[in-house]
């Protein structure tokens, strides 16, 4: 039979000739701005990638399985840890929980463990639990150490063995100074302490990651993805540089190494960070010159990222940490935490823990995400946003370097700086609506109220310590907060400001006018008034006067607007306390403004801004 290859009558076709159907298809538009992707992180993503994109990308030549596991540190599987996070102080009501999601499908633990002061207190929060089946971490304590060597007697009575117990514990020199101004016991204090927590845990605990460094407070506070990944990195390597000068051995610190990242929901880019943040690692331990593979191993545990979540609209979390799960599962996390959709405005309860627990288990039971050796492996997308990602974390990482190290750079507020003029271009994009927080800046649920569930924030760090001045503090906060104290502010107002739809002429032009100032009044929580269209302008404004509105938003077609505005503003000027336009006619602002029209809202619209001034008109702010 004769062997045909398959395809073979189609000819290869060029870039070039790709890029001539394009332009052809874009009429004249610009290129750059229609189909080019600039990101937050300051390079371009291209509309579309080939096999040439590839050219020059070195790690490409390795397995997965093998140094500088950039695909993974695993050959034949994807497996990861399924991990509950647990920050309840009570022991008893911390081991009903844990049990629960033992039995349910965890296969990690975090726990607070900040009341535990003896190996009774231990007995309490394990109840039931075979510690050698799940992977223990502690999160929170008083004194790491002395928890360890605890939590070795406790082992020890029950009959375990030590050397097979895996977890770690939350010991981050840089998060706590970060976090609250100082260090703990001063910069030398603490790096003594993790020395010994290295050391102790090498013979007693030897499976245990002693040393956290978690990315995901700078993710938290609003940095991209490259200063997250880049600054994390140098932090480690701090750790690395320093301990091996007081006297341990490389191998030891460098396996003692926990990575926590924040997971977003820029889906691509965050399945790419994890790679390349394998990539880096393996280029940074091969200076040191290890003696043993295992340091090359960086073990990175993924929490879906509190940055993201909101409080109106909660179940829109759900799909939120989803994806964010996914990301870290695709990209090959050791450990993903899922956290409870509803834990930014209360505690965390069992159907929370639930949904938050299940989200993972369907990735594994019903996608096959765990049998599926570096399922980004192939996409020449991911790989040149992985290239892209550890080029920029590299740049971030020398600059640390060049100003003596990750302590410098925060003592210098270098970090600080970098992440808060980020934060600060993500806040604006918020509040812009160049990016959408779905039922928060953006198509909110009108009937929904949230005064009456929302509490103190849960889920930080359970350390109240005093604060400092060695560190200039960096502030973890959610994207969403600032439009949620203003629409929780509408709800505790003796008065709820309504908006009246002044709908006229063409069809098209006023319903999608009144659709977006129904968006962008009801972001407020204000009452909106909507109307299938009045007649005439005298028939509206005598509608609007009878509906005892507070803001009447004119929503008509541009051409149109110049028939409707006048009599309109004639008739309510002085009645009502705001005249707002829907659209922006540029070549008649003036002239509206002159009729008695006070605002104009439209897609570049500041939409905080404007309504924080309406929030002030009414009293409310």
């Amino acid at each position: 039979m004769e062997d045909n290859k398959l395809f073979s009558e189609f000819p290869p076709v060029s870039t070039e000739k790709w890029e001539e159907v394009i332009n052809k298809d874009l009429k004249g538009a610009d290129y750059e701005k229609k189909l080019v992707w600039r990101t937050i992180e300051g390079f371009k993503v291209k509309p579309y990638y080939r096999a040439e994109d590839l050219e020059g990308l070195e790690y490409l030549d390795s397995n997965p399985g093998q140094i500088p596991f950039t695909r993974g540190k695993h050959s034949t599987d994807n497996v990861w840890d399924v991990r509950q996070d647990i920050n309840v102080k009570d022991l008893a009501e911390a081991n009903r929980i844990a049990l629960d999601a033992v039995e349910r499908g965890a296969t990690s633990l975090g726990l607070c463990a900040k009341e535990v002061t003896s190996v009774a207190d231990l007995e309490k929060l394990f109840k039931g639990i075979y510690i050698n089946a799940v992977n223990i971490n502690f999160i929170c304590s008083n004194d790491y150490l002395q928890l360890l060597k605890l939590y070795v007697e406790y082992a020890k009575k029950a009959g375990y063995n030590t050397e097979e117990l895996c977890g770690s514990v939350n010991f981050d020199m840089f998060r706590y100074a970060l976090s609250h101004g100082k260090f703990h016991r001063g910069e030398e204090g603490d790096l003594q302490m993790a020395k010994e927590l290295v050391e102790y845990a090498h013979e007693a605990l030897p499976k245990f990651r002693v040393l956290t460094v978690n990315g995901q407070l700078l993710n938290n506070a609003g940095s991209n993805i490259v200063q997250e990944l880049g600054f994390s990195l140098a932090a480690a390597n701090e750790l690395v540089s320093r301990l091996t000068d007081m006297g341990c051995k490389m191998e030891h610190v460098a396996s003692s190494v926990m990575l926590n990242v924040g997971v977003g929901s820029t889906y691509f880019m965050e399945i790419a960070k994890i790679r390349a943040a394998r990539l880096l690692w393996s280029k940074i331990v091969e200076q040191y010159k290890p003696e043993c593979n295992c340091a090359y191993k960086l073990f990175i545990t993924a929490t879906t990222s509190r940055w993201n979540q909101s409080v109106y609209d909660p179940y829109v979390n759900m799909l939120r940490s989803t994806t964010e799960a996914m990301s870290a599962a695709v990209a090959g996390a050791d450990s993903i935490s899922v956290l409870p959709f509803d834990s930014a405005f209360k505690d965390a309860d069992d159907f929370g823990y639930r949904i938050a627990r299940n989200k993972q288990l369907l990735l594994k039971e019903e996608s096959y995400l765990d049998k599926i050796v570096d399922p980004a492996a192939g996409s020449y997308y991911i790989e040149n946003l992985t290239d892209e990602i550890a080029k920029g974390a590299w740049e971030y990482f020398l600059h640390i370097e060049e100003q003596g190290g990750f302590c410098k750079a925060i003592r210098a507020g270098y970090v600080q700086d970098e992440v808060e003029k980020t934060a600060r271009q993500r806040d604006l994009d918020i509040a812009t609506r160049k990016t959408t927080i779905l039922g928060t800046n953006q198509y909110p649920n009108l009937l929904e109220k949230m005064g009456d569930k929302v509490g103190a924030e849960k889920g930080h760090c359970c350390c109240h310590c005093e604060q400092g001045d060695e560190v200039r503090v960096l502030k973890a906060y959610r994207g969403a907060e600032v439009f949620e104290q203003m629409r929780l502010a509408t709800e505790k107002a003796a008065h709820r400001p309504k908006v009246f739809l002044l709908t006229y002429g063409n069809l098209a032009m006023r319903k999608t006018r009144a659709g977006f100032a129904t968006n962008f009044f009801g972001v407020a929580g204000y009452e909106i008034i909507d109307n299938p269209g009045f007649a005439t302008p005298e028939e509206g404004a005598e509608a609007a006067l009878k509906s005892g509105a507070d803001i009447v938003v004119l929503c008509s077609s541009d051409d149109e607007y110049a028939e409707l505005t006048e009599p309109v503003c004639k008739a309510l000027k002085g009645k009502v306390k705001s005249l707002v336009l829907a659209g922006f006619p540029k070549d008649m602002v003036e002239t509206y403004k002159g009729y008695g029209i006070d605002e104009f809202i439209h897609v570049k619209t500041n939409v905080l801004e404007c309504l924080t001034a309406f929030q002030k008109q009414f009293g409310i702010l």
